[in-house]
């Protein structure tokens, strides 16, 4: 059959036509959305639970309607200390925690939060995880371990205190016969201390307290440990310690869910944990700092740690980790790796940072 120019050419405006009203539509996405679930190792009241909002919050915008990370707090599907293993069977599809809760898998672990970090502060220990080698080691141990996980650490923590006690102590022999609450390598240190530690997760620590299991523990920092409920139970907290003095957050995924994600996605979660972290870090001194100030308004006393305390911590951390480095070969090279970069690290920040505690006394300090 033949077909006209007149057809041929009412065919071919036609269809433009449909062409160019479909160039005109909006741009609609049609992928479904998907939806990973995730766990925090923290009960919903706590900052810690709200930092791991924060993240998914910021990865959520980001991706707009084609991933959502949904945030459950600790014990929601599995007990906060399980976490790792949840998301590495795929029961979760990741979740927010810290990487010296995984202790007993590997010693090695708890170098990326118990200290005392060789003289580096928490972000200089992230500066060691991300361009020091360590990161690639993280991911050695989790592959030994036959743990199909990718690992995210972010977030550096303020120093956190040596703890709140029902009775305040001022020299290392005090520490003897103490119950007390710690996690990580900080329960070697604490043990070798003398102390007689138990390593409860965060939502169980204030009931301890109030029951008289334990006599003192540590948690973190004013936010959390005001809402937790420490000022209730305890009325003396000693601020400053190397046992936990360089710790950060951990966001975990379950590899196959979070390799199935399309390559925008993924950077969008790589760069959405760099963006929580310097949120994180800023939120931190406005919200801590805060809530220090609520506490001492509420008649807590707080105490500076003594010297010969913070001294015994550091000849314990040298027993402890010469132990563990003679046991554990990982161990070793994690401990090697930090005390290389920290070397370098830490005298160009303390050559090169000002005294900040001189500015703080001239503008604040008592007028005699």
């Amino acid at each position: 059959m033949t077909v006209s120019k007149s057809t041929r050419r009412r065919n071919l405006l036609k269809g433009a036509a449909v062409a160019a009203g479909a160039m005109s539509a909006p741009m609609v996405s049609m992928a479904q959305t998907a939806t990973l679930r995730f766990q925090s190792t923290w009960p919903a009241k706590d900052i810690f639970h709200e930092y791991a909002q924060d993240f998914a919050k910021k990865v959520n915008d980001m991706a707009g309607n084609r991933l959502k990370i949904e945030v459950l707090p600790a014990g929601s599907v599995v007990p906060a200390f399980q976490l790792l293993d949840a998301v590495a069977k795929g029961t979760l599809d990741g979740g927010h925690g810290v990487v010296a809760y995984w202790y007993g898998k590997n010693s090695a672990l708890a170098l990326w939060g118990s200290g005392p970090g060789y003289g580096m502060d928490a972000n200089m220990v992230l500066a060691w995880h991300y361009y020091g080698g360590g990161k690639a080691m993280l991911e050695e141990i989790y592959k030994s371990l036959n743990l199909d996980v990718v690992s995210y650490l972010y977030g550096p923590m303020p120093t956190q205190p040596l703890g709140w006690f029902k009775k305040p102590v001022a020299r290392a022999e005090e520490i003897k016969g103490l119950k007390f609450r710690t996690v990580g390598l900080a329960v070697d240190v604490f043990t070798d201390m003398g102390a007689a530690v138990n390593p409860l997760p965060g939502g169980e620590i204030v009931p301890a307290l109030d029951r008289g299991l334990i006599d003192a523990a540590e948690f973190n920092n004013a936010s959390s440990d005001r809402v937790l409920g420490f000022p209730d139970v305890a009325k003396n907290c000693m601020l400053q310690s190397f046992h936990q003095s360089g710790e950060q957050f951990e966001i975990l995924f379950n590899k196959a869910k979070l390799d199935a994600l399309p390559p925008e996605l993924r950077a969008i979660i790589d760069y959405g944990v760099q963006a929580a972290s310097a949120d994180m870090s800023w939120k931190a001194i406005a919200r801590n700092s805060q809530d220090y100030q609520e506490l001492k308004k509420a008649g807590i006393k707080f105490y500076k740690t003594p010297d010969a305390i913070l001294k015994a911590q550091l000849a314990s951390w040298d027993k402890t980790t010469a132990k563990k480095a003679g046991e554990n070969a990982m161990f070793k090279k994690v401990m090697d790796s930090q005390k290389a970069f920290a070397e370098r690290a830490t005298q160009w920040q303390n050559d090169y940072t000002v005294d900040f505690k001189m500015a703080a006394g001239h503008y604040f300090g008592k007028k005699t």
